[in-house]
């Protein structure tokens, strides 16, 4: 019994530690984004000019650049094959609006190229969604009804989610080494500001680090929380 106490407060401080290392991560990247958010390129490309450099000299003429609302909700549809920038990104001729334009650009060119990583993340979006979303029902049903099954359920189905945050971590590295080899081979930014583009994509990359140990906690405090049953 203090061995199953004991394991429950590890499986309870994995999550705590990575609420608050998620916490941080995000204080991180709004910093380090506004930061450099407030100092223009010597080139004065916007980001979605960027992005379509990037795009044009990997022969991806077909996938469209979109202006989108909010704020970093930038991202690559894979299924309808356009790049969404965010009006600060899409508009803006700031470091970071070039860092994040090359990043998600660099999405793009990964499906393109069929980077295996990539792939399979997107076959995993409609199986981690539903793990997410079943887990909190599956507890409480296990909860409720006694059932030990329940818990081993909800395990199987966000072993998905959490291998989606696992595949992730790679892919969002390569997409950035992508972004920083082409900013700096094809010489559109400076050697400092290639710097800055490497803070903040270093900042956003640590807030995928912390959502994969997050999804761990949450999978560690499961699985212990259906031993006990």
């Amino acid at each position: 019994m203090y061995l199953g106490f004991v394991d429950m407060n590890a499986g309870f401080f994995i999550i705590i530690a990575a609420m608050i290392i998620g916490l941080i991560a995000r204080s991180k990247v709004t910093g380090t984004y506004n930061k450099f958010s407030r100092i223009s390129t010597g080139r004065g490309l916007s980001g979605a000019r960027m992005a379509r450099e990037i795009l044009d000299s990997y022969g991806l003429a077909n996938i469209d650049i979109q202006e989108i609302g909010g704020r970093l909700t930038d991202h690559y549809d894979s299924r309808n094959s356009i790049l969404r920038l965010s009006q600060s990104v899409y508009r803006g001729t700031s470091i970071a609006s070039i860092g994040v334009a090359a990043h998600e650009a660099g999405h793009a060119v990964q499906d393109a190229m069929g980077y295996s990583p990539f792939q399979l993340r997107q076959k995993l979006v409609p199986v981690a969604n539903l793990g997410s979303q079943m887990l909190f029902p599956l507890i409480i049903g296990g909860l409720f009804f006694h059932m030990t099954s329940l818990y081993y359920i909800g395990a199987v189905l966000y072993g998905a989610a959490l291998l989606f945050q696992v595949v992730t971590l790679p892919v969002e590295f390569d997409a950035s080494k992508r972004a920083v080899v082409y900013l700096q081979k094809s010489g559109s930014m400076t050697a400092d500001e290639l710097t800055g583009v490497k803070k903040v994509l270093g900042a956003a990359a640590m807030t995928y680090v912390a959502a994969a140990l997050a999804s761990l906690g949450q999978m560690v405090w499961l699985l212990l929380a259906g031993r006990r049953r």
